[in-house]
């Protein structure tokens, strides 16, 4: 078993105790759930932002723990005023020390969209993202099926959240696109064996059709890979380990924004 079975056998257990303690109906009750999201399209083509999809990450299975010194509400207040284009925030409890409440924690003080970086697998997780402030829901085909990834799709779409779908390679981009997505992402990293691979990105940039915007995702924390990226046709770059390594990950995104300008 690779990690990434491990990760979804353990999600499978995260997603039934959440619906044994909060049903669908409570979660569609919140006043969260109400509230108008934030369009990642919109904010990923604002000339005023960076195109940087700012991550808080306390831990990776790859890596350990990354910084659990931080909260979640200065490092993301941090990476907003340095011009983030939007916030990515980890939930997974066991192998990311997220939790959804990380992402309600950081809806309260920014006015930017905020990914739940995840691994969905069920219907109740994207009813639970939008109840906890977020906006943009993640897809990862590695562990979806098509009619999944449709399915979340439509689902997330009639809720107002923005979908991300996340690819690492030429099959899963082939059998994963359909109408409502807003936006393609490329894994650089291999989730069933967390090697990391710039080439995985710039193999995959002409293939995307031309009616997504496309991220590039992990392995980025050079200011050259932001230029190639772009030269490549990328809209958007997701870095989160590059900013969280340090004592303040808000101050080391806006030196390296300000390097990138």
């Amino acid at each position: 078993m690779n990690i990434l079975d491990k990760i979804v056998a353990s999600k499978k257990e995260e997603v039934a105790a959440a619906k044994a303690n909060k049903s669908i109906k409570d979660l569609e009750s919140t006043i969260g759930f109400k509230r108008e999201t934030y369009a990642l399209k919109k904010f990923l083509i604002d000339p005023s932002k960076t195109g940087i999809i700012a991550e808080f990450k306390r831990k990776s299975p790859s890596k350990g723990i990354i910084n659990d010194q931080v909260t979640v509400e200065e490092v993301t207040t941090g990476y907003a005023a340095a011009g983030a284009s939007a916030l990515s925030v980890l939930t997974d409890h066991e192998f990311f020390m997220g939790h959804e409440a990380d992402v309600s924690a950081a809806r309260k003080v920014n006015q930017i969209p905020i990914l739940r970086k995840d691994f969905m697998i069920d219907e109740y997780q994207i009813i639970e993202a939008k109840s906890i402030g977020a906006d943009i829901i993640l897809l990862i085909a590695a562990c979806l099926t098509p009619d999944e990834i449709l399915n979340f799709s439509k689902l997330a779409k009639s809720l107002g959240l923005s979908i991300l779908l996340e690819v690492h390679n030429q099959e899963e981009l082939d059998r994963s696109l359909n109408p409502y997505l807003d936006v393609v992402g490329v894994n650089n990293r291999n989730l069933k064996d967390f090697s990391v691979n710039l080439e995985t990105s710039l193999s995959l940039a002409e293939t995307i059709p031309s009616e997504f915007l496309k991220i590039s995702e992990s392995a980025i924390s050079a200011i050259e890979t932001i230029k190639l990226l772009k030269a490549a046709g990328f809209n958007g770059f997701l870095i989160g380990e590059n900013f969280m390594r340090t004592k303040n990950p808000g101050q080391a995104m806006a030196e390296f924004v300000k390097a990138l300008k």
